[in-house]
């Protein structure tokens, strides 16, 4: 399957949240469900095709089997995420990390990346990053 050539402003915010599952090469229930529950409800996907989401994540599992598949990915999310939306962005990737209630090493890496390569700042990231563990606190 070869990638789309471009993505939608929807397609990247579920590329980024496929991405983060993937990124310790264990893709967990509790992800999945977040996924599908952060497209299902959210207003920015009222319009989204959900089937697209297979086609996203066929994407993101043949970039990232490259050398240089992250820097391809984020090429492509940089090249179709408005400004306005690199916060979500990052929130939904929060999210996901989270879903699961522990964060692996290879989850903050990546974080890390989507942090520097969207250019959110660092106090911004920092009140996205708690606002998604106070949402994902386990009794």
């Amino acid at each position: 399957m070869t990638p789309p050539a471009s993505l939608t402003p929807q397609d990247s915010l579920v590329a980024i949240m496929i991405a983060v599952s993937v990124a310790d090469s264990d893709i967990r229930t509790a992800e999945l469900v977040s996924i599908q529950g952060i497209v299902n409800y959210l207003p920015i996907f009222a319009d989204y095709d959900v089937d697209r989401i297979k086609i996203v994540a066929r994407t993101v599992f043949d970039l990232f089997e490259d050398d240089d598949g992250l820097d391809a990915l984020f090429g492509l999310i940089r090249a179709s995420l408005p400004e306005r939306l690199v916060e979500t962005a990052y929130a939904l990737a929060c999210d996901v990390a989270a879903a699961d209630g522990k964060l692996e090493q290879a989850e903050l890496r990546l974080l890390e990346e989507i942090r520097h390569e969207l250019e959110i700042d660092r106090l911004h990231a920092a009140a996205i990053e708690r606002g998604a563990r106070a949402r994902h606190m386990r009794a």
